[in-house]
């Protein structure tokens, strides 16, 4: 049985405790076959030691079961005085982010995440550019980083900008690298801003195609994939229900 099978039969307290906490179980689980985590101790961040242990796979389903925990109401009782102290020393992050800076969806509050549990750049679209890849590169090679997610949403303002073909300053720029998203987009219904179903498949897409400029345009990444050391993923934001939908990787 996977690691995530496991988290998701856990008890509703199991549920409520930390991103580290979890992933302590989840390497001793590997490690001994235990199914249970009493008796584990745990710090207030995640350590270089315990960070080494998880493969991709872990940490996605650590920001899976992270969201399960925020739409069901019962997220951590987060200490983040504690957290902020735990790392003040040093920064281990499991995963890299790549989301729109819509103020609705912050992920380490909807995968219910800590200090220092991971990278997030922000932009609106979640569009690649050659400063976010640097930033990639530094967050996967040199820092550890083991999982590149690019996160999307329901109802983007940055997305029904490019359908509609906005053009206002420097945003012009930024809605032209979400236009191939748009014609790319499999959609047989109206084609317009005012069709959320359309905005939300342009937003997918738009995802989709992130996650292959990502590959294209870094070598470096596109090589540590290839060898398994990360994976690169997609998500979508529901704005309505709190669910992330994860794909790709």
């Amino acid at each position: 049985m996977s690691a995530h099978s496991e988290i998701c039969k856990l008890p509703e307290s199991a549920h409520r405790r930390s991103f580290l906490k979890v992933s302590g179980a989840i390497t001793t689980m590997a490690l001994v076959g235990a199914t249970t985590f009493r008796g584990i101790a745990y710090a207030a961040a995640l350590t270089r030691a315990q960070r080494d242990k998880l493969t991709p796979d872990d940490i996605l389903a650590l920001m899976t079961n992270g969201n399960k925990r925020f739409y069901a109401g019962k997220r951590e009782n987060q200490n983040f005085l504690a957290q902020q102290r735990a790392t003040a020393g040093g920064q281990y992050p499991a995963a890299v982010l790549l989301s729109c800076i819509d103020s609705r969806a912050p992920a380490e509050t909807i995968m219910d995440l800590r200090i220092g549990d991971i990278f997030n750049s922000r932009v609106a679209g979640n569009v690649e550019n050659p400063d976010i890849l640097g930033s990639m590169e530094f967050a996967c090679k040199l820092a550890g980083a083991k999982v590149v997610l690019v996160m999307g949403h329901t109802a983007c303002g940055a997305i029904k900008g490019a359908i509609d073909n906005a053009e206002l300053g420097n945003l012009t720029g930024l809605l032209a690298k979400i236009k191939p998203a748009v014609e790319a987009a499999t959609y047989t219904g109206e084609r317009t801003s005012k069709n959320y179903a359309f905005v939300d498949a342009v937003a997918r897409k738009n995802v989709e195609l992130t996650m292959a400029n990502i590959r294209r345009d870094s070598p470096l990444l596109a090589d540590m994939e290839a060898s398994g050391a990360i994976k690169i993923a997609g998500a979508m934001y529901n704005l309505e229900t709190g669910v992330i939908d994860f794909f790709g990787g």
